[in-house]
């Protein structure tokens, strides 16, 4: 059985510088066995940003990806903190917004772009938990997709 960050090295992909607080926050923080990441952004691997808003200036292909830009930034954040994704039992809740025009629907879709990398890194069994996928009216900076998320340390 292999590490999450054996599981993650074979993925092939790289992840982003970890973001920096754009305010008075946290990106993480440790509470009991509980990892409590802040809502991070659509970061490229040059740590810029993605913007746009779903179902006017991308589709909801575009937005899946977004979504899992954001799950690279997340999993950034976590090596930067704790130094190895192998400290990280299971992820425990999701929680992703869709900045989307009032007729998208499909929400739960492009949260799936962060939910299927984290279950690629954790396996099925842990890299699954409770999630959130809603639709809003704007974001920061006009970001596509912002996700936060629980997770729980081994032991």
């Amino acid at each position: 059985m292999n590490t999450p960050e054996q599981n993650f090295a074979a993925l092939g992909l790289k992840l982003p510088p970890a973001p920096k607080p754009i305010g008075v926050y946290k990106p993480c923080l440790v509470a009991g066995n509980f990892l409590y990441v802040s809502g991070h952004g659509t970061f490229k691997e040059d740590g810029s940003l993605v913007i746009g808003r779903v179902g006017e200036t991308m589709n909801a292909e575009d937005g899946k990806h977004a979504a899992q830009l954001v799950g690279l930034a997340i999993l950034s954040t976590i090596k930067n903190y704790l130094g190895s994704l192998d400290k990280v039992k299971r992820i425990i809740k999701v929680l992703g917004m869709v900045n989307c025009t009032t007729d998208t629907k499909n929400h739960p879709f492009i949260i799936n772009g962060c939910s299927e990398l984290f279950a690629k890194v954790w396996g099925d069994e842990n890299g699954i938990g409770a999630r959130s996928a809603i639709g809003v009216s704007s974001l920061p900076d006009n970001i596509p997709v912002e996700i936060e998320a629980i997770f729980e340390l081994v032991g």
